[in-house]
């Protein structure tokens, strides 16, 4: 991918996986969503928007190999930089919080751009040769600060988040745990990570998202911050937190929802379990 350059490489994985995605078992699971998130659409509507879904993903995935060059290249367009540059000058932690669109490798590289110290999670991939890869390739665009989930990660983020180091979060995965609230109009469990640092450190939460424009182009915002009331009922702040999270993560996918990462089941087992009993 880093032989064809930004163009050709971001071309090919888009092309792979339109070929290759809607004939895995993983297309089932993006049918379903769409569904549940757009009951009003038609199939054939899903099934294009579905097929458009899969190029972004395969498109983003190969972009990953020449982020630093696409960051060297100006191709992220930003709306409220202000506010990033605000928060450096600031020296305060906040809490960032986006979800899976377009390119997520862009707010992790605009942020560490615009200056701001920030402990940017991730997920280590299985295959560690595949984990050193992603490493490296964040490396190389200046991200450098790393904090793996679980108790370890955990430990880091309070220790960064003390020194005045923000941190970043992606807020729109599947969470067995944490407080149930709704996401098109469907419960689902969210991860109260977010809220709990926000509230911990007395700072806000700054939501991030971007969409993707023509020419291997992006267009990222940062948003007006969320603050989180402290009333002294401690979970149900926390859960308040998570619903205006999420509330901002839906507001995004209908917006722009070929932008997000539909291959992922969101919502919990039951509610595609009365999809399958509709069907019967």
């Amino acid at each position: 991918m880093r032989l064809l350059g930004v163009e050709r490489a971001s071309g090919l994985g888009g092309w792979l996986l339109r070929t290759l995605g809607p004939r895995t078992g993983t297309q089932r699971t993006v049918l379903r969503n769409l569904r549940i998130a757009f009951p009003e659409m038609t199939p054939a509507e899903r099934e294009a928007l579905a097929l458009a879904q899969w190029e972004q993903t395969g498109r983003a995935f190969a972009e990953t190999a020449v982020m630093e060059r696409l960051v060297a290249e100006d191709r992220i367009e930003v709306v409220g930089r202000e506010r990033l540059e605000a928060i450096r000058d600031s020296g305060r932690p906040v809490v960032f919080v986006g979800g899976h669109f377009a390119n997520i490798e862009t707010l992790a590289a605009t942020i560490v751009g615009a200056g701001v110290p920030c402990q940017i999670t991730y997920r280590a991939a299985n295959n560690p040769y595949v984990d050193a890869q992603i490493i490296a390739a964040r490396a190389r665009y200046g991200v450098k600060l790393f904090a793996p989930k679980g108790g370890e990660g955990a430990r880091e983020l309070l220790e960064g988040m003390a020194r005045g180091e923000s941190v970043a979060l992606m807020n729109d995965q599947k969470f067995s745990e944490g407080p149930e609230v709704e996401f098109f109009g469907q419960p689902v469990n969210a991860a109260p990570g977010p809220s709990r640092l926000a509230l911990r450190f007395g700072t806000v939460l700054q939501p991030m998202s971007v969409v993707r424009l023509p020419g291997v182009r992006f267009r990222l915002t940062v948003y007006e911050p969320i603050a989180l009331e402290k009333t002294g009922d401690r979970p149900a702040d926390i859960a308040r937190g998570v619903q205006a999270i999420t509330r901002f993560i839906e507001d995004r996918v209908r917006e722009s929802p070929v932008d997000w990462f539909w291959v992922h089941k969101r919502w919990p087992d039951r509610v595609y379990a009365a999809l399958r009993a509709e069907d019967a």
